[in-house]
């Protein structure tokens, strides 16, 4: 269960963290802005937000792009 997975950048990135650093980055009405879905804009909590990210798959895929390009953009 411990292979490598040399090409996909998430590897062993958990998703609190990757929300963490988006709101850090971001803030919350500005994330809201970039990834329009509610648990961004109406009474955001990481709480919430996980919950939804964790079972909604399309949104958690707008949020790990969002991750993925903000993280790269700042390594360059």
């Amino acid at each position: 269960m411990s292979e490598e997975q040399p090409n996909n950048p998430l590897h062993g990135v958990k998703l609190v963290n990757i929300l963490d650093f988006l709101v850090d980055f971001y803030g919350w009405k500005r994330l809201g802005l970039l990834i329009d879905i509610n648990c961004f804009n109406s009474n955001p909590s990481i709480k919430s937000s996980l919950k939804f990210l964790r079972r909604t798959q399309w949104a958690r895929d707008k949020v790990e792009q969002l991750y993925l390009d903000t993280k790269y953009d700042l390594e360059k």
